[in-house]
């Protein structure tokens, strides 16, 4: 009876809103002009400017936009330089944004558990003249404390308002910025730190316990600057005696008392060394400098549309050049900046308390950036959601969903929908989201049009890699499709050469494909004490610095670049096919059941098989459709043939919605009970996975898939 009354009441909505389509559709097509907008999304964006039997170069049509084209005329080519020329346009206005936290409050869970929940209160603002003036204050204090310009120096901390204003600091000192991620294990810590011979390293209150024991492994470190917790003292006992423990705010007392000048870099001069998070070997230093930032910044300037009343969410690890050229960009153009955390993020974050708003309900930001881990994370959560309401709920939203897709793929927008829908869903974020920045690795094409349907309309997506400052392309701002990665910045030119071994070459039709160089003013010098490896990855032509990116691209006929492949991620099967399983991967993330997933391919056999980490609730519900015991703990569900076959099953079906082909579809899996983290050395700190590592730990369940 309950079905067939949502169907009758689905259909009802179905015949009215066919109804409504018909007498609003002139008003819509007048108003919303879809031609100009698919015109748009079609228009060449690149176009070869070379080419031989081997290789093509293409190019940007497009040229400087205003904030770039204002840069270059005022000479704005450090990082020092772009503070202070922004200092003149936005002084008193709001720049980097701290949420306030009031108390730490315990909170009792529904199964009796005790769990530490923070009660938050608003924004506290610094303004960009505040931003200015603590920065050289903590440049003069570092001064004062000793360190001299050109001399290294780390900032290994969370990302904050403090880590941005130490980094400018530096940068008015002429200190190169040394760049280690949080989640960085303690062995790679102490390599980035002893490679860069740093006496001094900032870092913060929740990270600074980490040194009691990497101290003793870095015997250059001098001095160790902490950044403050809002609520607790920090506890500076049990360090070696010879290394002197400093809050940031006493580098910024001696820093305002001192009357040592500034010492500004030139462009050429080194402003980061970014370590990669190195999913092959110890992570390396690139070498970036205030030359390749400025440049890239001026080209994200020309990609990204900007507004005044803009204001960005920063939670992604300022240690990522990503995120790092995004917020820079907002300082360039005048845009607030307020700070987050994945733990208070939004209002069901792990760390806010019941009746607290998460950070995105407060700020209501409308731009930000993320990483597809996140939107695959994202995308599950609204299924998940959606699974668990009434069957009324369930077949509205299903309907709404492929109502939107079809008239947003006719170039419409529909904001009846949007208010009457999705507006739940937009709330996530705080409801005035515009526009997210995706990049760090490819994008699902199936993530990338949930998200632009259900919670913003327009989610871009980039590549680019450390060793070009983040910058190779974006999609165009009006380009409506999905699952490419956008056209050659202005920065740079993007070129294909054929990869005989994985059978790519520029000849392919209906596009030409093959591994991505890319050469201009974003490349990186090279790598740190490691002339070997800059001899092997980068070079120099025509006066233009190029990097050979290891990826495999395909350049479709508007000129925007696909990636299609990595080459370290291809396996050549038995029969001869070839798997990449990079692409395989992300495509099966987004399958309900997978929490995270490496692919392995053997070249002795015709099929793949995958280690998966599964999320525990859909297994759990998995093992209840099986009719198995429910006191079946995690582990036993993990290691229970029916539900491994069920698993194999999802993932085949998934596949084939995914237009995998049979062979890429893995033929055996094993459940893994442990969560991949960078401290477990099987992801890096960017959560790319280590695939050695990971072969390596699981060498015997790969060989007992392969037996089976």
């Amino acid at each position: 009876m309950d079905n067939l009354w949502v169907e009758g009441a689905i259909g009802a909505i179905k015949a009215f809103v066919f109804v409504y389509d018909i007498i609003t559709y002139p008003v819509y097509l007048i108003l919303q002009r879809p031609w100009q907008k698919k015109q748009l999304s079609r228009r060449v964006k690149a176009k070869a400017i070379s080419k031989d039997t081997h290789s093509i170069t293409y190019r940007s049509v497009s040229g400087p936009a205003e904030i770039h084209s204002k840069m270059l005329a005022y000479g704005v080519d450090t990082l020092d330089k772009m503070l202070l020329y922004v200092l003149k346009m936005f002084s008193n206005k709001r720049c980097l944004g701290t949420r306030q936290i009031i108390a730490e409050e315990d909170e009792r869970q529904p199964n009796g558990r005790i769990f530490k929940k923070y009660v938050m209160g608003d924004y506290k603002w610094r303004t960009f003249k505040d931003v200015n003036e603590e920065a050289v204050r903590f440049g003069r204090g570092l001064r004062v404390l000793g360190h001299l310009p050109k001399q290294n120096i780390v900032i290994f901390a969370e990302t904050r308002a403090e880590w941005m204003i130490a980094a400018h600091g530096c940068f008015k000192q002429n200190f190169p910025v040394v760049t280690l991620y949080a989640t960085l294990g303690e062995d790679a810590i102490a390599h980035g730190i002893n490679e860069t011979e740093v006496t001094v390293v900032v870092t913060t209150h929740d990270l600074l316990p980490k040194f009691r024991n990497i101290l003793s492994k870095t015997p250059c470190v001098k001095t160790v600057i902490y950044m403050e917790d809002q609520l607790n003292k920090t506890d500076t006992t049990g360090f070696k005696s010879d290394v002197t423990i400093l809050p940031f705010r006493e580098v910024l007392q001696k820093g305002e008392t001192a009357t040592i000048e500034s010492y500004p870099p030139t462009k050429d001069d080194i402003a980061i060394i970014m370590y990669t998070s190195g999913s092959t070997g110890v992570p390396k230093g690139v070498l970036l400098t205030h030359d390749n930032m400025m440049n890239t910044m001026g080209a994200y300037a020309d990609a990204v549309p900007i507004y005044n009343d803009d204001l960005f969410l920063g939670f992604l690890p300022l240690a990522h050049v990503f995120e790092l050229l995004a917020e820079s960009v907002c300082l360039l153009t005048g845009v607030p900046i307020g700070y987050s955390t994945p733990l208070t993020m939004i209002d069901t974050s792990s760390k806010i308390k019941k009746g607290t708003k998460g950070d995105a309900s407060v700020l209501h930001p409308t731009c930000l950036t993320a990483v597809p881990l996140i939107l695959d994370r994202i995308y599950k959560g609204i299924y998940d959601k959606v699974e668990k309401g009434t069957p009324f709920r369930k077949s509205l939203f299903k309907f709404a969903f492929e109502y939107k897709r079809v008239w947003m793929r006719r170039g419409f927008s529909c904001p009846i929908v949007d208010r009457i829908v999705f507006s739940q869903t937009r709330q996530l974020l705080g409801g005035k989201v515009r526009l997210i920045l995706s990049g760090g690795a490819p994008l699902s094409p199936d993530t990338h049009e949930l998200i632009k349907i259900c919670l913003c309309d327009h989610v871009t997506q980039g590549y680019g890699l450390t060793e070009t400052c983040s910058c190779a392309t974006v999609m165009d701002h009006h380009d409506r499709t999905t699952g490419r990665a956008g056209g050659p910045t202005t920065l740079c030119d993007i070129r294909l050469v054929d990869w005989e071994e994985g059978n790519y070459r520029v000849s392919d039709k209906p596009y030409p494909r093959g591994e991505i160089l890319i050469g201009g003013k974003n490349i990186s010098r090279g790598y740190y004490k490691n002339p070997d490896k800059t001899r092997e990855d980068f070079f120099e032509e025509d006066g233009r610095r190029w990097f050979k990116t290891g990826d495999i691209g395909e350049c479709q006929e508007d000129g925007v670049i696909k990636i299609i492949d990595r080459k370290k991620d291809l396996v050549k099967l038995q029969a001869g096919e070839y798997v990449s399983l990079g692409k395989v991967e992300t495509e099966l993330k987004t399958c309900p059941v997978v929490e995270n997933i490496c692919v392995y391919g053997d070249a002795s056999k015709d099929y793949t098989v995958a280690l998966v980490v599964p999320n525990q609730a859909h297994l759990k519900n998995l093992a209840m459709r099986l009719d198995l015991p429910e006191d079946l703990t995690f582990e036993q569900q993990c290691s229970n043939p029916r539900i491994e076959q069920a698993v194999i099953a999802a993932l085949a079906e998934h596949g084939r919605k995914c237009k995998l082909e049979k062979f890429e579809i893995p033929a055996q899996v094993k459940l893994c009970t442990e969560v991949w983290s960078p401290d477990m050395g099987l992801v890096t700190a960017a959560f790319k996975l280590k695939r050695k590592d990971i072969q390596e730990r699981y060498q015997t369940e790969i060989n007992r898939m392969y037996a089976s």
